[in-house]
Formats: structure tokens, C-alpha cells, sequence
């Protein structure tokens, strides 16, 4: 036998420590073998219906599916960003089919349910899968089985694909837009304000709005900074518009802000810069830069080998204006006029103030909404005089008084172009 003849401690030690590592190395070969891609047919055309929608429910209804990735950042891998039960989705298997040589493979899927679902039954997901060697799929279908008619399977096109140079350096990405949004006035002064600060894409998640909120979008679309990926995820889900479950019988939270925050990070990991998380009622306002790439700039070379950037949150009570820039064309539009909102919340006792991100793609692995769960590098919170996030939306202390607030002008020293760009957009949509 291996530790026969043994005597001292130390010779025992040696022995447990070589047969854990003998069983542990083998254990994590087969638990690689299990994940690797086997061919289960040949000869095959792939003759699946390649599904179009940005939310795609498989037959267990406890699935669904947003989009594949193709990451190789640590390995060749397809990681499809999706929603799952939490208890109830075991197992899935992810199928490629090769071209032109028609041999499909079949990979055991690994589910990573993600650790920030507040509660909610259904969480997002990445189902992460092994691609085979012999071939770079075009498409994947994921199936609860290893065995069965692919024909009869929805395919999704694996996108990242092909590695591209950034094309932008800052996309916004918000989500999720729900409640019939008509805080018009308020979104078109966020986007001229993304767009002076330096902001050539904005990816909006809509679920739904108003007609003249539609109307604005199809403006900025026209444009080409928006781009809107619809978002019925209430046609598959009870949806909550509170983060946190209230055992209510919803089944995620916040209309699955969580997922789309994903999904908008990975479909801008080849063509942007940096990615921009934030709502439409917030703006990151630098206080010592002029714009954000300048910014950035800073700080990167001030925290070398960080990828992710948390600016704090802070209240600008949409109780609390001022007369100045009372505009009297903009009276007439919906929503709120954010530079006559000039006063900030003080911070509160023994309450950390939330953070919202500026993120280098390329070193994500998933997010949550104010921090990143998984990511290669660093992150660093940038400190409050460099600068803020402008929040203009209910107080959260109704109580105090005006004077108890901090006047903090930051904002105006944007107002001649903001001005000017807002009532560009409004004559063109509205007035």
C-alpha cells in the first residue's frame, strides 16, 4: 500500500496530503471531461428556427433566454446571458452545430445563478458552455436534455464572435424602462447631458412608455446614439418594480434590471470603451474634468490595472427648485426640469450611499447595480471631489428643511450648451 510502513506523523501527513491531491486532480479531470463537447450526430443540417426575440422562454417555462456570447477570456466559451429559477433549473445542456462538416455537439452547461437576487425566485444567469475545438459555432441551442431533435430547438446567434476595435468610448447603458415613462424633459436633458460629456451610444431596455416619450426615442434613434432593445419580460414573468422581494408572488425584481445590465455589458464588450451604468434620472458629473474621457483618463493612470469606477449617489430633491432657468417653453413638456434642481441631500447617519459605475468592459464577468460581482482587476471608489452622481428624483429625507440641504451649482456649468441642445431636440419632437 501506498502509506504502508509509516510511522511518524510527518510521513502521515505526507501520505493524506498525496492521496487528497491524487483524488483531487482527478475529480477536477472528470469534472472537465463531463463539461467537454461530445458529438451526438453527424451528417446534420442545422435547420432550427433562429429566434429574434430579445426574451426567449424554452419549453420548461422556467428558462429563458437572452443572448449568447461568445468569451474567451479565460477559455473558448459560449456564455449565454439569461433568467432561471433559481431551485427549479438543474441542468442544461448547451448544443453547436459545426459547419460545414454538419457534426453536432452537445455540452453540459454550467448554471451560475447570480448571488444579487434579492429574494426574487428567478435570477439571472450565465449558462456557460465548453464550445468544441474542431469549430467556431454560429449558433447554440440550449436544451433541459443531451438527446433529441435539434430541428425542433430555437438557435441563437453567438455574438462577440469576431474580435472588433472599439468603435465608441462611452455607451450608457439604462435599464429597465417600465411604468408608462414620461419623465420626458428630464430624459431629453440626461441625453444631451451623456452627449456633452462625452457619451456616443445610449442602449435603452424598454418594456414601455409614453407616446411622447416614443416619439423622443424615435428621434434620438434617428440619430444615432439610441438604440432600444425591447424588453416584454412582463409577458413571461410577474414582474416587481421594488429590488427586493416582498413576498408578493412576483418573481423578479426591478422588470429584471439585473439581466439587461448583463446583457448590455456583453454586447458592448468589443465595441465600446468603457460602459456607463446608470438610470435616465442620473448623470455622473465630473468635478475636476471637463468630460468623462478626460476623467477617465486620470483615473486610470492614477489606479493602474482597475477596470471598474464607482461614483456615489447622491439626492438632488425634485421638491426643492429654484426659479432660475425657468424656462417658459419647456413648461409645457412632461417631466422635470433638472437645472432649477440645485440642492443635494446631506449624507445620513450610518447609511453608506449607493454607487453606480463607469466599467471597462473587457474585465467584467457579471454585474449587479451598484457594484460588479466578478470582474479581472481592480475597483476603486472615486472619491466625491472628483466626482458625483447628480440623482434628481423624490427626496429620501422629505424632512429637512431647504436649509438643511447643500446648494451645489455643479450642473450650471453645463447650461448654455444643455440649453441650447434641449431646445434643439424639443423643436424638432414637441414644440
Amino acid at each position: 500500500m501506498l502509506c504502508s510502513g509509516k510511522k511518524s506523523y510527518f510521513a502521515a501527513a505526507v501520505c493524506i496530503i498525496t492521496l487528497t491531491s491524487i483524488v483531487t486532480v482527478s475529480y477536477l479531470r472528470l469534472q472537465r471531461l463531463s463539461h467537454q463537447p461530445k458529438v451526438i450526430q453527424e451528417g446534420s443540417k442545422c435547420r432550427g428556427k433562429i429566434a429574434n426575440s430579445t426574451i426567449t422562454p424554452l419549453k420548461d417555462n422556467k428558462t429563458f433566454i437572452i443572448s449568447p456570447y461568445f468569451d474567451d477570456r479565460e477559455s473558448k466559451v459560449t456564455r449565454v446571458i439569461g433568467i432561471v429559477h433559481h431551485e427549479d433549473v438543474k441542468q442544461l445542456y448547451c448544443w453547436f452545430c459545426c459547419q460545414p462538416s454538419g457534426k453536432i455537439y452537445v455540452s453540459n452547461a454550467k448554471i451560475d445563478v447570480h448571488s444579487d437576487r434579492f429574494g426574487f425566485p428567478y435570477g439571472a444567469a450565465d449558462i456557460v458552455c465548453l464550445e468544441p475545438e474542431s469549430c467556431d459555432p454560429t449558433h447554440v441551442s440550449i436544451h433541459p436534455f443531451a438527446h433529441g431533435n435539434i430541428d425542433q430547438l430555437p438557435k441563437f446567434e453567438i455574438k462577440n464572435r469576431k474580435a472588433e476595435p472599439s468603435s465608441v468610448d462611452f455607451t450608457v447603458c439604462i435599464s429597465a424602462m417600465f411604468g408608462n415613462y414620461n419623465n420626458v424633459l428630464q430624459f431629453i436633458q440626461s441625453m444631451e447631458m451623456y452627449k456633452i460629456l462625452g457619451a456616443q451610444k445610449v442602449v435603452i431596455y424598454k418594456n414601455n412608455c409614453s407616446h411622447l416619450m416614443e416619439k423622443v426615442l424615435k428621434f434620438y434613434i434617428e440619430e444615432g446614439i439610441v438604440e432600444v432593445i425591447p424588453w416584454p419580460i412582463n409577458l413571461h414573468l410577474r414582474v416587481s418594480s421594488k429590488w427586493h422581494f416582498m413576498q408578493d408572488g412576483t418573481h423578479i425584481g426591478y422588470y429584471g434590471q439585473i439581466t439587461a445590465l448583463n446583457d448590455c455589458i456583453y454586447r458592448n464588450m468589443q465595441r465600446s470603451k468603457f460602459v456607463v451604468l446608470n438610470d435616465a434620472d442620473e448623470i455622473i458629473l465630473p468635478l475636476k474634468h471637463p468630460n468623462w474621457k478626460t476623467m477617465m483618463s486620470s483615473l486610470q493612470e492614477q489606479n493602474p490595472g482597475t477596470g471598474i469606477f464607482l461614483f456615489e449617489n447622491h439626492i438632488f430633491p425634485e421638491t426643492i427648485s429654484t426659479h432660475v432657468f425657468n424656462i417658459s417653453s419647456w413648461n409645457t413638456v412632461p417631466g422635470v426640469n433638472i437645472l432649477q434642481h440645485v440642492h443635494r441631500e446631506p449624507d445620513r447617519k450610518d447609511v453608506i450611499n449607493p454607487r453606480k459605475m463607469i466599467v471597462d468592459p473587457q474585465k467584467v464577468i457579471q454585474t449587479s447595480v451598484h457594484s460588479v460581482l466578478r470582474a479581472y482587476g481592480n475597483s476603486v471608489n472615486v472619491p466625491m471631489d472628483v466626482a458625483l452622481i447628480y440623482h434628481c428624483r423624490k427626496p429620501l429625507q422629505s424632512h429637512l428643511p431647504r436649509e438643511s440641504l447643500i446648494r451645489d451649482t455643479t450642473l450650471w456649468t453645463y447650461n448654455l450648451s444643455l440649453i441650447m441642445s434641449v431646445n434643439k431636440v424639443l423643436s424638432q419632437t414637441i414644440v
